[in-house]
């Protein structure tokens, strides 16, 4: 049966309903629950403890569980919260005093920890969805009707949005073994945002990301990313644990943020758990474990939840640098440096099925199947991500229009000068002033963004954010322009076609793979950012580089592609990525 939205077993019903029956006032019973269950305030007012009287003492209160995902509320089933808990009890031998649980949705955690830590004395829940803080009630009650406990510790359950609950006032209170537990919310702020949630931190660019970063994506956050640093910088000092169960991303940028914060936590530790089976979620998470008041460490291990003897990989800072790897990054250090050309992102225009077209029979066509004819001096080739799969790309699949040459430019020239694209644009107008991103905000019409001197060089490196493989593809003008990548790509301009070579077979080689695999995680929404490529230092790669494996690499292009790419400017090549300062020392040396 259901109360207040919330399961109820017929059990913790009946014996509710005799403990209270006869007792008036919600302030007495409280006190009875105190005593009997260790849980203060069960009830909050006078109201709420007549309603509850009412409804226990009815057969009719059925109702359906509601979908809460998109809230990313996946309750832990009590078996995984008792799995936890007893891996930290046998494995980690914790044996906490004080347990605080930060968005305790249904309490299997407390419940969990209830049956297996015998010395807690405190119990603090805070969860701001009302039924879940009633169904942890009531499973604390079942509990305890079911066993026998001799130690009953306090226990209070906060109705509360987490992120105006004042943890700070525990951590005053509490100096001994603390254990903070739990699950908090696997959801982005935007994504909370865009559902009216109110389950949400003030408004605030809380990594302090800069100009278009934050506007662009950067200044979105993972809610359980920020409430797991708000836990680790209010407990820090404090001796104890902190066991929560997050996205791989979340703890990744934990661990990536440990520099800059430097929490007084060790002993980081991840271990991965099987999602889809849990919580029947594609999502790809772990239990993210670390020792309170200690010294400062900037590395985590990562094991299986399940085979947790069996070490996967250590990532975290080694000399000033982040890695996923640092076994494997010991092999490529040596290139782990600033490229020397700056790598770019495609073209964003958020508006596919407008700015993209195919052309057939004399025809472009757009994803709406409107056939139009359009002046070509505005038409592009455009890769996609998926279209990035051989070393050497000779042809788009796509077009699209490029109405600027950079960001910001007029673009009533259009009007003028190319009038069927125009009228194309024109026709569709409502679609761009639909655009959500702010970045279109006060910007002339049929703006694009990801565009500069960089996206006309004829020759291009490219590689997808997107994929797990490790490739880069050399593209080639098309009919005497430059081919357009988009916005999930990232790309290097040339002008001369012997450098777009020389920096694919760079690129390509096996030191750069085994480096890149070093410094980037598989699991992460992009694989490959401008800052990973950025690392890339395509001097030193250079200089070491064989000149057998090059002229090999070289001929095989030349055959298979019908290039005619020749080794002649190979010292310019390197004159070119040289760093200006050591290239001034030289000129001062003559």
């Amino acid at each position: 049966m259901k109360i207040f939205d919330a399961n109820i077993s017929s059990q913790v019903a009946n014996l509710l309903c005799n403990r209270i029956s006869s007792i008036p006032f919600y302030d007495i019973a409280n006190k009875k629950l105190v005593e009997e269950f260790g849980m203060k305030n069960f009830f909050s007012n006078q109201e709420e403890y007549l309603l509850l009287k009412k409804a226990i003492s009815s057969s009719e209160n059925v109702a359906a569980e509601p979908d809460r995902t998109e809230y990313g509320d996946f309750q832990t089933n009590y078996d995984l919260a008792f799995s936890v808990v007893k891996y930290l009890d046998s494995f980690k031998h914790l044996n906490p005093k004080f347990l605080i649980e930060p968005t305790c949705g249904k309490g299997n955690f407390i419940i969990a920890a209830l049956s297996v830590f015998k010395q807690i004395n405190k119990v603090i829940g805070v969860e701001i969805y009302k039924p879940y803080i009633w169904e942890t009630k009531f499973n604390i009650i079942e509990f305890y009707i079911s066993n026998k406990v001799e130690n009953v510790p306090e226990i209070e359950i906060y109705h509360f949005n987490v992120f105006d609950f004042d943890f700070s006032f525990l951590a005053k209170d509490f100096n001994d073994d603390i254990l903070i537990l739990g699950n908090p919310p696997w959801v982005t702020n935007s994504k909370l945002s865009s559902i009216g949630s109110i389950n949400l931190p003030k408004k605030s660019n809380f990594k302090k990301h800069n100009g278009l970063d934050a506007i662009t994506g950067k200044g979105n956050f993972d809610i359980g990313e920020y409430i797991a640093l708000m836990l680790l910088n209010v407990f820090q000092h404090i001796k104890g644990h902190l066991a929560l169960l997050l996205k791989n991303s979340v703890i990744k940028n934990i661990v990536f943020d440990q520099y800059q914060h430097k929490f007084k936590v060790s002993n980081i530790e991840k271990f991965i758990i099987d999602s889809k089976k849990e919580f029947d979620a594609s999502v790809d998470a772990a239990l993210l474990f670390c020792k309170l008041n200690s010294m400062t460490e900037f590395t985590c291990n990562e094991y299986n939840f399940y085979f947790p003897e069996k070490h996967i990989r250590k990532f975290g800072w080694i000399n000033n640098k982040f890695v996923s790897n640092i076994d494997l990054y010991s092999n490529g250090k040596d290139i782990d440096g600033t490229c020397p050309i700056e790598w770019r992102q495609g073209i964003k225009h958020d508006l596919a099925s407008i700015m993209e077209l195919d052309f057939k029979s004399g025809y472009y066509i757009n994803a709406k199947d409107e056939k139009v004819i359009l002046e070509d001096e505005l038409i592009y080739g455009l890769l996609k991500s998926s279209d990035l799969k051989q070393e050497v790309i000779l042809q788009p699949r796509k077009f699209t229009i490029i109405t600027q040459k950079k960001i910001g430019q007029d673009t009533t020239y259009i009007k003028l000068k190319y009038p069927q694209i125009f009228k194309y644009l024109h026709s569709h107008k409502n679609y761009f002033s639909q655009r959500k991103s702010s970045i279109y905000n006060n910007k002339p019409d049929y703006s694009i963004f990801g565009i500069g001197d960089y996206s006309f060089s004829p020759y291009k490196v490219a590689i997808s954010g997107l994929y797990k493989t490790f490739s880069f593809s050399l593209i080639l003008p098309f009919y005497g322009k430059p081919v357009m990548l988009d916005d999930t790509c990232y790309l290097l301009g040339f002008d001369c076609l012997e450098f777009a070579a020389y920096t694919t077979i760079l690129l390509n080689c096996d030191k750069t793979k085994e480096f890149l695999q070093s410094i980037t995680f598989l699991d992460a929404k992009r694989i490959f950012t401008k800052d990973i490529l950025m690392r890339i230092d395509l001097y030193k790669l250079a200089v070491q580089f064989s000149s057998l494996v090059l002229e090999k690499e070289v001929n095989t292009l030349n055959k298979k592609f019908n290039l005619q790419i020749s080794l002649n400017k190979w010292n310019d090549f390197l004159l070119f990525l040289k760093p200006k300062s050591e290239i001034k020392q030289m000129n001062i040396s003559f």
